[in-house]
């Protein structure tokens, strides 16, 4: 059975105790990011498949432009370091009854899709962006 109202979800996250809620969070936005850079759809209009691998990937790029250069920060202040961790989190969602899964899915799709220090490290601060007068 799945957990049924947001507190009840919020409780399961921390009981398992891995990820925070806020990481949680970003995982939902980040799915709903790729199902529209994928599907070029909104999320909402009926169920779309996403891949561990297209997630990944959507993920990161959602990391990169809310965060920049500090999203690899941010992620480890999460305990998020590696994509399978996403997919530790996606498959805690799918036990819940959260998410779905088809039968080909696996939480190994979601290993070494890219390593953090080379996927985040190429995120500059736009110094031209900044009075630099002060």
């Amino acid at each position: 059975m799945g957990a049924e109202t947001s507190k009840d979800i919020e409780e399961a996250i921390r009981l398992d105790g891995r990820y925070p809620p806020a990481a949680y969070e970003f995982l939902h936005h980040g799915l709903a990011y790729t199902t529209r850079c994928v599907h070029d759809v909104d999320a909402g209009k009926g169920p779309r498949h996403v891949t561990g691998r297209q997630l990944c990937e959507g993920l990161r790029a959602l990391a990169v432009k809310r965060w920049g250069p500090l999203a690899r920060t941010v992620l480890g202040g999460w305990n998020v370091r590696t994509t399978r961790d996403f997919g530790e989190m996606v498959y805690l969602l799918v036990e819940l009854g959260l998410m779905g899964k088809q039968d080909s899915d696996r939480i190994e799709d979601f290993d070494d899709v890219y390593d953090f220090r080379d996927a985040f490290q190429t995120c500059e601060i736009p110094l031209d962006k900044f009075d630099t007068q002060h």
